[in-house]
């Protein structure tokens, strides 16, 4: 079974890697380009809906460990990377739009059909990107984040990688997500299906989400990541420090506000994205 292989690879690295060792590992990226194995996947018993696969985290981590510097031919400059993860390879069958100018995409991650990628943008190991999203100039999908079905990744976003510790939750985005120009998701944040991130909006296991629609407040609880409610609009806020110090300089500290849930208005303006696919 490969999970028990890898595990056990992991657990006791050779004095030398073999060729066995990186015939296992090949057949571990493979399996993760097809989407067959995932850092984290959906499971309903879990609070946040979903579980971390701690062994494939290992498996990734594995190829760094194995892999030695290499040049990856560029121009007019080459690359130098590790040998385990070259750029992923392509062909017009895997559906998947790379326009030209300068995105990357590493080996051992999974592009749904239907995906756009436009220039330039960055895909990490691990990463899961579904069907029909959009990812835009200059946004980072970071390693092992997990990214839904017709979600939009806009102009300069972040969705930050979480590779270690193997068990920590990587940052998840559901399905029909859109992620506004700018904004940065960190720290295994999950954000549930069809929920709207204004442009700038951060969030982090720090940061205080308020929302005024249901008078709650989401942080991150001990293991347990932020949660960002379904079909919620979250834009960027700010807190008051009420300390003594605070209260006289005017500081203010950074929020997010959920302002409103998704309606009709919302809908119109997130369909006018058809177009651009």
């Amino acid at each position: 079974m490969l999970r028990s292989r890898i595990e056990a690879l992991f657990a006791s690295p050779p004095a030398k890697y073999e060729s066995g060792h990186f015939a296992l590992f090949a057949e571990f990226k493979e399996a993760l380009n097809r989407g067959e194995i995932r850092a984290a996947e959906p499971d309903i018993s879990a609070k946040t809906g979903w579980r971390v696969n701690a062994w494939v985290k290992q498996g990734i981590l594995l190829g760094f460990r194995m892999g030695a510097i290499t040049e990856v031919p560029g121009s007019p400059q080459p690359f130098f990377d590790k040998a385990t993860y070259p750029p992923r390879a392509f062909t017009v069958d895997d559906g998947v739009r790379l326009v030209p100018g300068g995105s990357s995409v590493r080996d051992g991650c999974f592009v749904g059909r239907g995906t756009i990628c436009m220039p330039p943008m960055f895909i990490n190991v691990g990463a899961y990107v579904g069907e029909n999203t959009m990812i835009d100039s200059h946004a980072l999908v970071g390693s092992c984040a997990q990214i839904g079905r017709g979600c939009h990744v806009s102009a300069g976003a972040q969705i930050g990688g979480v590779l270690e510790p193997a068990g920590a939750m990587p940052v998840i985005v559901e399905d029909e997500v859109l992620i506004g120009g700018n904004c940065g998701v960190y720290e295994g944040t999950v954000v549930k299906r069809r929920a709207v991130l204004g442009t700038g909006t951060i969030l982090n296991g720090s940061i205080p989400v308020y929302d005024l629609v249901r008078d709650a407040v989401y942080t991150a609880q001990g293991d347990e990541p932020l949660v960002i409610p379904e079909e919620a609009i979250v834009v960027p806020g700010s807190r008051a420090v009420r300390n003594p110090a605070g209260a006289k300089w005017g500081i203010s500290l950074q929020a997010a506000v959920i302002v409103k849930y998704r309606d009709a208005k919302t809908e119109a303006r997130v369909t006018l994205e058809e177009w651009l696919r």
